[in-house]
């Protein structure tokens, strides 16, 4: 009876930890040095998921009737536990990158929105960029096009602002002009011609 008591509250705490997961990520951590195993801990921590050591009995009490009931034959050998309530993909992305230079650290794989993913599986999970970078380059995307709008508006103004003397003295009105002066000319010419036969009539 003192065994099912002592062993609750670790139960009741594994049960509060994945009540809101959005993953649960289990890991072989044997082989790690206490330097990698502090490191990896603060990559987790600054990427809001929580990570500890449990017995996999009270894992597989605090799983059960819940999808994480899944990760029941992944429960032998020594296991820690990622969880994360906010980015699904961060578990796997934190734990992956980190296993490239910790050879010692074994993904045994996970629960991601209620679906099962094994190690294989993780792998295309990691690569699923952080939500931050993912607002990051949709905001990118969606300031790209104003900026290059803006950019243009502006080469317009500033174009605009250069353009509009050249637009007064421009050539259309000097060539309506012309057509006047050339229809002057024979009224020019009129008195001259008169003047001229003037004397010849005498």
């Amino acid at each position: 009876m003192a065994k099912v008591e002592l062993k609750q509250p670790v139960v009741n705490e594994i049960s509060e930890k994945i009540k809101d997961a959005q993953a649960v990520v289990l890991v072989d951590h044997r082989g790690l040095t206490v330097a990698q195993d502090t490191e990896l801990r603060k990559k987790l921590r600054e990427e809001g998921v929580t990570y500890k050591v449990y017995k996999n009995t009270m894992m597989n009490f605090a799983f059960q009737g819940t999808d994480f009931e899944q990760l029941k034959d992944l429960l032998n050998g020594p296991s820690a536990m990622a969880v994360s309530e906010s980015d699904p993909a961060a578990p796997a992305r934190v734990l992956y990158e980190f296993a490239k230079k910790a050879k010692a650290l074994e993904i045994k794989g996970g629960v991601i929105e209620g679906k099962f993913y094994d190690a294989a599986a993780m792998s295309e999970i990691a690569a699923i960029p952080s939500k931050e970078v993912l607002l990051s380059r949709l905001l990118g995307s969606m300031q790209s096009p104003i900026a290059n709008f803006a950019r243009v508006i502006n080469q317009i103004a500033e174009k605009g602002g250069e353009a509009a003397p050249a637009e007064e003295a421009a050539p259309a009105p000097a060539e309506e002009a012309a057509p006047a002066e050339t229809a002057e000319a024979p009224a020019a010419e009129a008195p001259a011609a008169e003047a001229a036969e003037a004397p010849a009539a005498e």
